[in-house]
Formats: structure tokens, sequence, C-alpha cells
């Protein structure tokens, strides 16, 4: 199971979201793979040292005969391994232009391993280019994480268009897993209200769990640890532990 974590606006939790989910899931007793598509590389930087990272992501893109195995690292937690990125990733648009199979390259690469995983999740970085749609062409599912927050939908219309694009010819079975909420202040009006209104234009697809703006949250990664190891007892633990049993339950 491949499912992409994507919106195109920054700040909105994917990396967050990303990280702790698939922790939540190893946890869970799941075999989990990281991808980390996102040149700055956060989702990496979590979970090892950038020194010790001889292939990235970018490699496994552009060199047919590098081996997935010399790439893929293993982490701390039990049943989860990271493909790592670095900043070289950026170049991907660029190195690939003009290449009949540019969108495909990552989907041909998780063809070969996604059978050695239970959910293979993908970070993607806050744009819409040629990454983004490499991801959003090797899953099966998209987790959108959206910001509870004024200009929460603002972008949303250019990320569907994207999705239907990816639909309609390079992989018509990608389908909307679920919204996710994040950031999300339950003592303000104007939060509230924007959950109304993120429930209005998605209805069914947003996930009952909600993520909870958190200071314990934004400072584990700081750590290079996730909010299992960092806050244990916390309310992100909690919430993203109840995000991964409805992914579950979902997929």
């Amino acid at each position: 199971m491949v499912i992409s974590i994507a919106n195109q606006k920054g700040g909105v939790g994917k990396t967050t979201t990303a990280i702790n989910l698939s922790a939540a899931l190893a946890k869970e007793g799941k075999r989990v793979l990281l991808v980390d598509m996102d040149p700055q590389a956060n989702s990496t930087l979590t979970f090892m040292d950038h020194k010790n990272i001889e292939f990235s992501v970018y490699d496994l893109l552009t060199d047919p005969g590098i081996d997935h195995r010399s790439i893929i690292q293993t982490t701390a937690i039990p049943g989860l391994e990271v493909l790592p990125s670095r900043i070289s990733l950026a170049k991907l648009d660029s190195k690939l232009l003009g290449e009949f199979d540019a969108p495909f390259r990552l989907k041909d690469r998780m063809d070969k391993i996604r059978a050695d995983y239970d959910f293979i999740l993908i970070d993607t970085p806050p744009t819409l280019g040629l990454i983004t749609v490499n991801a959003l062409v090797a899953s099966d599912y998209l987790i959108i994480p959206i910001q509870s927050s004024y200009f929460a939908l603002e972008g949303t219309d250019d990320l569907l268009d994207t999705i239907e694009k990816v639909n309609a010819r390079p992989n018509p079975d990608l389908k909307v897993l679920g919204v996710v909420i994040t950031l999300h202040d339950k003592r303000t009006t104007l939060s509230r209200d924007i959950f109304e209104q993120i429930k209005q234009v998605f209805g069914d697809k947003v996930f009952s769990t909600v993520i909870s703006k958190s200071i314990r949250l934004e400072e584990s990664p700081a750590y290079k640890e996730t909010i299992f190891t960092f806050a244990p007892q916390s309310s992100g633990a909690s919430e993203y532990l109840n995000l991964c049993r409805e992914v579950i339950s979902r997929v």
C-alpha cells in the first residue's frame, strides 16, 4: 500500500504527519517504508545524520543501475525504514526534462519493493512539480493535510486539479484516502469555523482524528525523535496513533 502525503501549501504539517504516521504504523506492527521526496529532507533528518547518507532517492530515480538496498536505511524504530533525501533532489525536474518516463520513475522503483512492506508513505515537497507528480503516480492513496487556518483551502483547487490530471492518464487508480486537519486550536472560534468549512468541502473524506497545535510536535524533530519517544503521553502521540488506526481501517 503506497500513500502520498501531499499539499502544495507549506507549513501544513506534511512532514510531521509523514514522520509520526509512519512511526505509528510501525508501532502497530506494520512493516513501513518512509520515502522522503522533499529536497529539504526534514523526514530524513529526523531519523539520521546526513553525513551517513551516501546515496539518496535522487540516485534511485536517476541511476537505473543502483540497488535500492544500498539506499534504504534502517531506523531505531522496529519495522520502520527510510528512503532518504538530499538537496540534490531539487535538480530532478531539470535532470529528467524531456524523458518520456519522467512521471513514472518513482512508480517503477516502488513496484520492485512494495511487496516488502505493508505501507509505503511518501513525504512530498510544497509544490506541484515533477517530484509530487512522481509521488502521486506511484501511489494507491493520497492523504491531504490541511491546516486549521484562515487560508486553509487556498490552493486546494490546484491540488485537486493535479489529482484529476493524474487520474486521467498516468494513475487512474489514485484515490484520496482522507483529509487530516492539522495545527488545530479548538479554543478559537476561527479554528472551529475553518473546521466546518473543510468538512463542507471534503465531506466524509475528513478524518475523525484532528491533530491539535502542539509545542511537543514542533519540538520533537529537533531532537531527532518522533512524538512517540519524545512525548509519549502527549495529545500529539494519542492523536497520531488514532489517525494511524483510522488509516488502517480505511485501506
